[in-house]
């Protein structure tokens, strides 16, 4: 049901407790596995599945992520030229480059951006300033917003201009407010991974298919 685009995953599960599904003609069970061989309906019309997309793109600076814009910026989604609607998995910034999903499962979409599943996010900032041991240690343990504590996060020293970090959280500019907050402005931003998934093979505006190892894996991050 969720796949088909008729309902989420916890809404489809009270359309089926309410006997609203059918299933080859019975009332469907929360248990039942269907197939594109099987018939399934609701409010005795019929459900039929679509092909569930996910790609992953290595987003170029100069996109926004939103579907819409009254500024007339590029899309994200127009670089992914595929028959399906497909929407990005959380957000990158108009300037930050990097790993993002796009993808028509909107349950699994959903799951991957909330703070909950602790979905890893690793970034690579070229900042201004010093950085100091004291700093990362800092950046470790937690930084103190506007909006609260931040979770505590892996960093590491990569150059003498380059922090890399990851989160799990996926607050609005968190990398760069958390770098500001330290003392080490952002001058470029780039994700180099999410949820495991890297950019290898891809150049900026460069996308692909996931293979179905890869899917699986995002969702048992979710599911299990």
């Amino acid at each position: 049901m969720a796949k088909a685009g008729a309902a989420s995953r916890r809404g489809a599960d009270e359309l089926i407790k309410d006997g609203r599904v059918l299933v080859n003609g019975r009332p469907g069970q929360l248990n039942d596995e269907v197939s594109e061989n099987d018939k399934v309906k609701l409010n005795n019309k019929q459900v039929k599945l679509r092909k569930s997309r996910y790609i992953l793109l290595y987003k170029p600076t100069g996109y926004i992520t939103t579907l819409k814009d009254s500024r007339g910026r590029r899309k994200v989604v127009d670089l992914v030229e595929v028959a399906e609607r497909i929407v990005p998995a959380g957000r990158l910034d108009y300037d930050t480059t990097g790993a993002l999903l796009l993808t028509n499962d909107g349950d699994l979409a959903h799951k991957l951006a909330h703070p909950s599943f602790e979905v890893e996010k690793v970034y690579e900032a070229e900042v201004e300033g010093d950085i100091k041991p004291e700093i990362l240690n800092m950046l470790s343990i937690g930084i103190k917003l506007e909006d609260g504590m931040t979770a505590p996060a892996k960093v590491k020293k990569i150059s003498e201009t380059k922090v890399e970090l990851t989160i799990h959280e996926g607050r609005k500019h968190q990398v760069k407010r958390m770098m500001a907050a330290a003392g080490l402005p952002v001058k470029t931003l780039h994700r180099s991974r999410y949820a495991g998934l890297t950019l290898k093979g891809l150049k900026p505006g460069g996308w692909r298919d996931l293979e179905p190892d890869e899917v699986q894996k995002l969702q048992q991050l979710v599911y299990s």
